[in-house]
């Protein structure tokens, strides 16, 4: 399970704004966020299993993130792996719209991505048809499609509002929202192959477990001016901190501004 809050066009010094969790199992190795040796204008962390990366940015003011979708399809071997959708999309230099339009969907497990450049954003899933550009709005994701009625996504999209209305949209109250234990009412739960143990436990917007759960909260801030600043901190199986990593860099004042 993962998570995502998105806020665009909704202030105008602050056209972009993104709050993210990580959630993997803890024995898979990860990198800490960083500018890629090999690929020296992405920012991002990386996935030491299959070498690509969940959240990104690149120094010419495109992003990219992607989610797996959770379904009952069952795996199969041969699929590329969905963090190559990210640096794809970074080392490309087409219009948001227009990549996702040539992704070849049939290559991978399902998943759920989003794309943007500064000027535009644009969403696709291989699980159901189509792709759409995003415009101002407050937008949810998690492992289901855009805006799946999620007890975590609901409740991340109204805290991430009312951040926004009341003018309080930071890297530390954004760390917070993403630190939200709260699990879904029993009632809503349904525990599938799962169990209803597991399942209570993962619809929290924070997952904490011995072997799954919350390895990272990212923020992603971009201003009027062009300025993108970034803040990953990373944790233990246990939920406790194991350090943070902040980066800044400038692009280009925005001409469309997400609006």
């Amino acid at each position: 399970m993962c998570l995502i809050v998105l806020a665009v066009g909704q202030r105008p010094d602050l056209p972009l704004v993104l709050a993210a969790n990580r959630d993997e199992f803890h024995r898979r190795p990860a990198q800490a966020a960083r500018w890629w040796t090999d690929k020296p204008d992405i920012l991002g962390g990386r996935d030491l299993q299959a070498g690509g990366t969940w959240l990104a940015l690149h120094r010419s003011g495109r992003f990219a993130t992607v989610t797996n979708y959770r379904d009952a399809q069952p795996s199969a071997a041969g699929f590329r792996s969905r963090g190559e959708l990210v640096t794809g999309f970074l080392e490309s230099k087409l219009a948001p719209l227009d990549f996702v339009a040539g992704v070849e969907q049939e290559a991978y497990a399902g998943f759920n991505l989003i794309v943007g450049d500064g000027n535009s954003i644009a969403y696709l899933s291989n699980r159901e048809p189509g792709h759409r550009e995003l415009g101002a709005g407050i937008y949810g994701l998690s492992n289901a499609l855009l805006d799946g009625d999620w007890h975590k996504v609901r409740r991340s999209k109204e805290q991430l509002e009312r951040l926004l209305v009341g003018g309080n949209v930071n890297e530390t109250s954004l760390l917070r929202l993403l630190a939200d234990h709260e699990r879904a009412p029993a009632s809503e739960i349904e525990s599938g192959e799962l169990g209803f143990t597991r399942s209570h436990a993962i619809s929290a917007p924070f997952i904490t477990m011995p072997d799954y759960g919350t390895r990272c909260s990212t923020t992603v801030l971009l201003d009027a001016s062009g300025n993108w600043r970034f803040l990953e901190r990373r944790f233990d199986a246990a939920g406790k901190s194991t350090g943070e990593s902040r980066f800044a860099f400038a692009t280009e004042a925005l001409k469309a501004g997400y609006s």
